[in-house]
This record gives structure tokens, sequence and C-alpha cells, in this order.
């Protein structure tokens, strides 16, 4: 008998957005598209389309845990991604259950606010993320305002930026991923802060208007790649190479910021 080749499972424990541009749906595509086997927890049921968030009815900290429970029970989880977390309960139950199983990889994607401006978690929970769940991830991915948020730090320059990275890696991260920097410039910049010291990464900024879920479709691209044995420094021009073809082929639906091409043509994954 031939053992076939394990596929890794990736959990991402995120809110529901029915227009599938964002959250679990957006992050089960990109684990199938990475080769990965994607399995979800839900959050919050959200209310929105590609313009705005209308609303949304989050789950209580039990009906997290009990799906966490079920999954981790029953599949080898490889690597955690977390997305929107709206209360300070539900953080603390995922940040317990992630402890109590050894879970190897996390990659939390801080989702604070949605594009259009609809705040998605309580004060509570941002204390919470800090204290509970950055100091066990592998990685945090925040962009400029959630950056802004967790660290006290004003970003206007690359200078703060690193000093946000560096005040957010002190809370227990082992690396902290800033996106969107350089917004007013022709380059899409990220700026990665490890114990290896600051690293940029910057591609040509594509002018579009479908990004709607590109940080969740980011951070679970991150996860995949993390799960399969890759570095982080191998892994983010991946990574940013993946969103820029999602960006590229765009399906152009909706009448907001639409959603990616979460199967993109021309994207290949080398062993």
């Amino acid at each position: 008998m031939i053992d076939k080749p394990t596929t890794p499972v990736v959990l991402t424990v995120a809110g529901f957005d029915p227009s599938g541009g964002a959250g679990v749906l957006a992050d089960i595509k990109t684990i199938s598209a990475f080769g990965c086997y994607g399995v979800a927890a839900v959050t919050s049921l959200t209310f929105q389309n590609t313009r705005e968030v209308v609303g949304a009815v989050n789950q209580d900290s039990e009906t997290v845990r009990d799906q966490l429970f079920a999954l981790l029970d029953d599949l080898p989880i490889s690597a955690v991604k977390t997305g929107m977390l709206p209360t300070a309960g539900i953080i603390a139950e995922v940040a317990g259950i992630i402890r109590a199983n050894a879970v190897p990889l996390i990659v939390v994607d801080p989702v604070l606010r949605s594009t259009s401006g609809f705040g998605l978690v309580d004060d509570g929970a941002i204390v919470a993320l800090k204290t509970d769940l950055i100091p066990l991830a592998a990685v945090v991915i925040p962009n400029i305002e959630e950056a802004q948020i967790i660290s006290g730090i004003e970003i206007k320059d690359r200078r703060q930026m690193e000093r946000a990275g560096n005040t957010i890696l002190s809370l227990g991260a082992r690396a902290v991923l800033i996106t969107g920097g350089d917004r007013d410039s022709s380059l899409a910049t990220d700026l990665l802060v490890d114990d290896q010291g600051a690293t940029i990464f910057s591609t040509e900024r594509i002018g579009s208007k479908d990004t709607h879920g590109t940080g969740c479709t980011f951070a679970s691209a991150l996860a995949c790649l993390l799960a399969t044995g890759r570095t982080l420094r191998d892994s983010v021009p991946i990574a940013k190479d993946y969103i820029r073809l999602a960006v590229l082929s765009a399906p152009g639906l909706g009448k907001g910021n639409g959603p990616l091409n979460h199967f993109p043509p021309g994207f290949v994954l080398a062993d």
C-alpha cells in the first residue's frame, strides 16, 4: 500500500461575508488555490456586499468553541489563520484552544474595520487581541490603520511604520508584516519586522477598485505557504504575486469594491 502525501489542513477563524469577497469564503477559496484543505469556524455573520457592511450578528464564545473542538478533535490542523474576532470572549476562547492544542502556526490578520469604514470589533476585543492572541502569532499582518490602532503610533513615514512594527513585535509575536505602505506612491510596500530586523517588500501598485478581501486573501495565502514548510521571507513575495494576479484578473462583479479572482490564470505554485 502506497501512503498518500498529506494535504496540509488550514483552519480559518473569521467572519462570514455573504458576498464571498472576504471572510471565510475568501479564505477557503485561497486555501484551495494553494493546494491545502480549508476548514472554518465562523465568528460573525455579517450583512455586506461590495459597497458596504450594514450590520453583523456575532457568535457567542461557546458557539465558536464548539466549532473549534469539533475540527481539532478530528483533523490535523497545520496552521490557523484568524480574521474577524469581534469580542474579547471569542478571542480568549480561540487563544486558549490554540494553546491547549499546540497548533504550530498562527497567522493573525487583525480585522478591525471594513473597507467601507464599518467597525467590526469592540474595544475589549482590541485589548484581548494584544494580550491573548498576538503573543501566539507566527506573524501578525495589520494594514496601516490597524497597525496604528494596535501600536498607538501614527504612521506617516517608513520610520514610524518600522517603529509601530517593533511595538507590535514586543507584544510577543514572532514577526509583524505591515501592509499598505507608501500609499501615495506607485509602489505597494509591505514592511516585515522580526528578529532579523526590518525588510521591505515592494511591488508595483495596481490601480483597481476590485480589492475587496485582499487582506483576508493575503493572510490565508501566507498561512498556506508557511504550512507547506516555506519560510516567511520566502512566502511574502509569493503571496504578493498571487494578490497581484488575483486583482488583475478580478471578475468585475458588484457596484463597489469588487472581489478578487481567487484562482487567477498564470499563478503557479512551484515546489
